[in-house]
């Protein structure tokens, strides 16, 4: 994919004298106008567009932000109800970023799970998926360290709570701890960490965002058959045709971004969180943001301190391995009959540890709990490996442009030019 040759002609003398000494205009083009993609993408294939849309947002609006928090105990939380109050567009700026936050996670969501059934972690794309998992893992750092500037309530003994797990690491568990905290127990001197932190990692995320793009124009798009790339039928210009999809999807994202901004701001928020950090008063039930409550299922469902702070972070790194777990000869779910149930039944049990993760431990929550972060686990290490080697695919088609075109679009093509030559022949 990344030797294809660019179209792009220089029509200025300035075009051409950037041209022939950095030739960024023709790079640009040529990865992003011109560059072949597989003709039967589907809607599934714009979060990509989405994400960096949410990405850039965040970047903007927080560091907008930036310019008016103060990160100390005394002043934060006045900080921010001061944004919302007195700072020109204050309101809009904060609701973007805070809204941007659950929609950023919306979106990688949908886009890992369109990955894991379409099997886009298989050669050669497996150092895309993995840098993708290491965005994930910047992403839900920055949004945690995010979520304890507020410093209400929950952002206090939320970032109380997590950070404390770490001291159950042996050896070095208390002095990580401890150098998080910036003390013995989460104060001003923390909040203005995680504050530097928050700022940092952003950028971080920027530059393994560039290196996923680089992964993916080298390796190529994967698409809903699974197939490679065999001619030039497959594919079709970035440029008019991908950008247009992406940009009407964007539309309705950006439909359902606005209403949440507008109409409910504080809907994906949590009440305790709009009354100032309170270290001697402890909420009836500490709960984070709704994009980590499968992982904090995970980590309540273990009565072990240790063994739920490890399998909690196993649930993430296990991802990153799925390209050598899954041993089916095709990637696409879409021709795999067995494996297709249990996907639909792996994405029903992430969207139960969300709902365990909102409730009590206590009862059956923790043991529902268990049930399903075990099979969390089982579908990875037990089921992808046992299905792709006993389960028989469907038949595929033979290229990307037959299952757009049909089973007869060569006999098409061939039989328009014997019959463009038969009257020559005559």
């Amino acid at each position: 994919m990344s030797g294809h040759e660019s179209t792009y002609v220089a029509k200025s003398r300035f075009a051409k004298f950037m041209d022939d000494r950095l030739p960024i205009a023709r790079m640009m083009h040529g990865q992003f106008v011109d560059f072949p993609t597989p003709r039967n993408l589907n809607y599934m294939w714009t979060f990509g567009g989405i994400l960096m849309f949410c990405l850039v947002t965040q970047l903007v609006t927080g560091i907008v932000l930036a310019m008016h928090y103060v990160p100390s105990a005394k002043d934060a939380f006045d900080s921010v109800e001061a944004i919302r109050r007195d700072v020109n567009y204050g309101w809009l700026i904060r609701n973007i970023h805070a809204v941007g936050a659950s929609m950023f996670f919306l979106a990688v969501y949908l886009h890992i799970f369109r990955g894991l059934y379409y099997g886009s972690y298989k050669a050669p794309r497996e150092v895309l998926w993995i840098l993708g998992v290491f965005i994930y893992l910047a992403m839900m750092a920055t949004a945690f360290l995010g979520y304890t500037l507020v410093w209400g309530q929950m952002s206090f003994w939320g970032a109380t709570v997590i950070t404390n797990f770490f001291s159950a690491i042996p050896v070095v568990g208390t002095k990580v701890t401890e150098w998080l905290w910036g003390g013995y127990a989460v104060t001003g001197v923390t909040l203005n960490r995680f504050f530097a932190l928050h700022y940092l990692l952003p950028f971080v995320i920027t530059g393994l965002v560039v290196l996923h793009i680089w992964a993916l124009h080298v390796a190529g798009q994967n698409n809903p058959t699974g197939l490679d790339v065999k001619s030039k039928m497959d594919t079709l210009p970035m440029t008019p045709y991908a950008v247009m999809k992406d940009i009407f999807a964007l539309a309705v994202f950006v439909t359902l971004f606005v209403w949440f901004v507008f109409f409910v701001p504080d809907y994906l928020g949590h009440a305790d969180n709009y009354n100032e950090a309170n270290a001697l008063v402890t909420p009836p039930h500490i709960v984070p943001e709704w994009y980590f409550l499968p992982f904090y299922a995970i980590l309540r469902a273990v009565p072990s301190k240790l063994g739920g702070v490890l399998l909690m972070f196993a649930a993430v790194a296990i991802l990153a391995f799925v390209s050598w777990l899954d041993t089916s000869r095709v990637r696409s779910t879409k021709y795999r009959p067995i494996y297709r149930w249990f996907f639909w039944l792996f994405t029903f049990t992430c969207l139960a540890l969300g709902y365990l993760g909102s409730k009590p431990a206590e009862g059956w929550y923790v043991v529902w709990s268990q049930i399903f972060t075990a099979y969390y686990f089982l579908h990875f290490l037990v089921v992808m490996p046992v299905v792709g080697l006993i389960e028989t695919p469907k038949k595929l088609p033979r290229s990307i442009a037959e299952s757009v075109l049909g089973a007869n679009y060569g006999g098409g093509a061939g039989a328009m030019a014997g019959a463009t030559a038969a009257p020559e022949k005559r």
